[in-house]
């Protein structure tokens, strides 16, 4: 009987023993998974700017601003006085960097003749597209960023075509243009339109031009891009 009873009782020790193991390694399992997903959460709260490349963000960055061709419509007359604006909009967005874009003569300002919002990716490496959107209604934007901020992607009709394809030239320069003839148009009796792009941190060069059917130009600057220099970031 005595002998019995030893061997209950040691039996017992230890299953009570692996009682208190196996619940030691469960906690160990609830504190790692803590942890993973303590790590996990930190990573979903990093900023949504840090996956994209330093040559988006600095594309970005150049473009972003208040331009004036005053000083090459001084120069020559033939150029237009113009004001260009490009503010970044959506910055939590991860999808894209988007800009919205206005373009006026200088001397009516409060009805630009252009209005777009701009989506500028990175589809390969070095390779970066600036797709144009158009907005409805668009001159109750003009002076109301906010009510531009409440848009959202879907709301706008994308150019099919017309975006620009830009590249990296040196460390302070993108040169970009539209691809051939798919960029429609039909202002002024046109049927394709193109832009040819050059951007520096302090002046865009731009030269926008339409053509008819027999790629005639019929709008357009005829002598060169539009000069415009950064007057404010």
């Amino acid at each position: 009987m005595y002998y019995l009873v030893n061997r209950m009782l040691s039996i017992l020790s230890k299953s009570y023993k692996n009682l208190v193991l196996l619940n030691s390694i469960i906690l160990s399992t609830v504190h790692s998974m803590k942890a993973v997903l303590s790590i996990l959460l930190f990573f979903s709260l990093i900023p949504a700017h840090a996956q994209f490349s330093k040559g988006l963000e600095k594309l970005t960055r150049m473009m972003a601003g208040s331009y004036s061709s005053e000083k090459q419509h001084n120069q020559d007359s033939t150029f237009f006085d113009i004001r260009l604006k490009m503010v970044p909009i959506w910055k939590d967005r991860t999808d894209a960097r988007w800009l919205y874009v206005e373009q006026a003569l200088a001397i009516k300002q409060d009805k630009p003749y252009r209005q777009r919002i701009y989506k500028v990716t990175e589809p390969q490496s070095g390779t970066f597209e600036s797709a144009v959107y158009t907005l409805n209604s668009p001159l109750r934007f003009v002076g109301n960023l906010n009510l531009v901020e409440q848009l959202s992607p879907d709301s706008l009709q994308l150019r099919e075509g017309c975006a620009v394809i830009l590249k990296k030239k040196g460390r302070k320069r993108f040169i970009g243009a539209t691809d051939a003839k798919k960029c429609p148009s039909d202002m002024r009796n046109a049927t394709y339109a193109t832009s040819e792009v050059t951007l520096t941190s302090k002046s865009i060069c731009s030269w926008d031009r339409g053509y008819d059917r027999d790629d005639r130009q019929v709008w357009g600057a005829e002598k060169g891009g539009y000069q415009f220099r950064k007057i404010k970031r």
